[in-house]
């Protein structure tokens, strides 16, 4: 029994490093030409990235341009929408102003009926202004 104690003693813990041993254990820092050295070597190769950077940013904005402009004015419409759809929501919280442009939106309906529709000369006019707008607009064809 008492060789059974001896050999237990002489068994390392299956936690401990066999190759360390806990009483000669020191803790080792760098020096201090180690750590400047070091923090010339992180310096230099962040100087040499800053340096190059305005390279790989043309070079990067080159060959993606045009995923990238699709990109921003997906980004801006929703934007846009947001704000517009904020926006007419505020508008809407305002008493009596929805009524209010309720009312001008059917005065300018009964007006429009007025001034265009209701004549035969007076339709053949908006047509006319209509083709010059989307001739305007679009560009004229040849004929």
């Amino acid at each position: 029994m008492n060789s059974e104690l001896k050999d237990t003693e002489n068994q390392t813990p299956e936690f401990a490093d066999p190759e360390v041993d806990s009483k000669t254990t020191t803790l080792s820092l760098p020096s201090a030409e180690q750590s400047g050295e070091q923090f010339k070597q992180i310096s230099e190769k962040i100087s040499a990235f800053l340096a190059g950077l305005p390279e790989y940013l043309s070079d990067f904005f080159g060959e993606y341009r045009r995923p990238l402009i699709t990109l921003g004015l997906i980004f801006g419409g929703i934007v846009t929408v947001k704000m517009t759809l904020a926006l007419l929501d505020a508008v809407d919280d305002i008493p009596l102003l929805a009524p209010l442009f309720e009312m001008v939106g059917f005065g300018y309906t009964i007006w429009f009926v007025y001034r265009y529709l209701l004549k035969a000369e007076n339709r053949q006019e908006l047509g006319k202004e209509v083709e010059n707008l989307k001739g305007q607009i679009v560009g004229k064809l040849p004929k």
